[in-house]
C-alpha cells in the first residue's frame, strides 16, 4: 500500500480551518480523483492525500508531461514548445532587470529538461540547475548540453550564494514547503531576487473550467496559491513581494488541455475564447493571470 500525506492543517500557514472545495481527476497519468481542500485563514488550496515523496514518481511518467520528456507529440506539445522559445528570452531578460544584472549566480530549481538553464549560462550567468527526474537531466544533456544535478544537494548549497532564484512552475511540486522556502532565503544574497511562477487558481480560466481546470494537476501539484497565499507563505520566511508579473500564453495552453478532459477532445474555439477572456479579465489586475510571476526580495 502506498504511503500518503493526508493534512489536518494547511501546509502553507499551519491553520486547521479547512473545507473541502472539490473532486480532481488526474487525467494525465493514473485516472485517480483527487479532494482539493481550501484553507479558510491564507485561502490557499492544496491536494488532500498525495502520495509521499517516495511514491510520487509513478504519477510523472508519462511521454505526454512536456516538462520532463520534451515532447512534440501532439497539438498542444507542439504549440508549447512554438511559445517556449520566445517565452525563455523574456524570461532572461525578467532576471536581467529585476536583479539588475548582466551576469550572475543563478539557481534554477526544478531544471525540467534544461532549456531555461540552458538559456542563462548561454548568456554568461554562473548556473546550478537541480532537477529530481533523471530522464529529464539526461534530456538536458542531450538537446541543450547542459548538465543538471540532482535535487537531493539543495540543502547543502551555500548560503547567501546566488543573485537569483528562480522556480518556473516548481513550487508547486515540493513536499517539504516550508524547508524549501527557508532554505532559499538563506541562499539569496542579500540583493537577491526569489522568482517564482505559480498556477492562479483565482484567475477566469480556473473559474470556467472548474473541476477540469488543467492547472490542478493533481497529485502533481500539491498546492493551489492565490496571490494572497503565495505572499503570506513569503513573508513568513522574511520575503517581502516587491512586484507580480503576468504569464499570458499560460490560460490558452491551460485552456487546450482543460477542453480535452472536459469535452474528450481539444476544441480549439472554446478554448482560446476562455484564454483570451481571462487575460482581458487579468489586464486590469495581473494578480487575476492564469499563472503569475512573484518577484521576492530579502526584507
Amino acid at each position: 500500500m502506498k504511503e500518503i500525506i493526508h493534512y489536518t492543517s494547511c501546509p502553507v500557514c499551519g491553520s486547521p480551518a479547512l473545507q473541502s472545495v472539490m473532486s480532481v481527476r488526474d487525467h494525465s497519468v493514473s485516472g485517480e480523483t483527487f479532494q482539493v481542500l481550501h484553507c479558510v485563514a491564507c485561502t490557499a488550496r492544496f491536494t488532500q492525500d498525495i502520495p509521499a515523496l517516495s511514491a510520487i514518481g509513478p504519477y510523472y511518467q508519462s511521454e505526454d508531461y512536456i516538462s520532463h520528456t520534451n515532447t512534440n507529440r501532439g497539438l498542444i506539445n507542439r504549440l508549447y514548445q512554438l511559445v517556449r522559445k520566445r517565452t525563455i528570452r523574456q524570461k532572461r531578460k525578467l532576471i536581467r532587470t529585476v536583479t539588475g544584472k548582466e551576469k550572475g549566480a543563478l539557481l534554477d530549481l526544478g531544471s525540467g529538461t534544461g532549456a531555461f538553464a540552458a538559456e542563462m549560462k548561454n548568456a554568461g550567468w554562473e548556473v546550478t540547475g537541480l532537477e529530481p527526474d533523471a530522464g529529464a537531466r539526461k534530456v538536458a544533456e542531450e538537446s541543450f548540453g547542459i548538465h543538471l544535478e540532482d535535487t537531493s544537494s539543495f540543502y547543502s548549497l551555500p548560503d547567501q550564494q546566488f543573485d537569483a532564484i528562480t522556480l518556473w512552475h516548481v513550487l508547486e511540486h515540493v513536499h517539504d514547503l516550508q524547508g524549501y522556502m527557508k532554505k532559499m532565503a538563506a541562499s539569496l544574497r542579500e540583493n537577491g531576487k526569489l522568482v517564482i511562477a505559480v498556477p492562479n487558481y483565482t484567475s477566469g480560466d480556473a473559474a470556467k473550467w472548474g473541476d477540469c481546470w488543467a492547472a490542478w494537476d493533481v497529485p502533481r501539484h500539491l498546492y493551489h496559491f492565490s496571490p494572497a497565499s503565495l505572499e503570506g507563505l513569503a513573508n513568513r520566511h522574511g520575503l517581502k513581494l516587491e512586484a507580480c508579473k503576468p504569464m499570458w500564453y499560460d490560460s490558452f495552453y491551460v485552456s487546450l488541455l482543460s477542453s480535452r478532459y472536459r469535452y474528450g477532445s481539444t476544441r480549439l474555439l472554446p478554448a482560446f475564447l476562455t484564454g483570451l477572456h481571462s487575460n482581458l479579465r487579468a489586464l486590469r489586475d495581473i494578480r487575476k493571470c492564469s499563472s503569475v510571476i512573484y518577484i521576492l526580495g530579502k526584507k
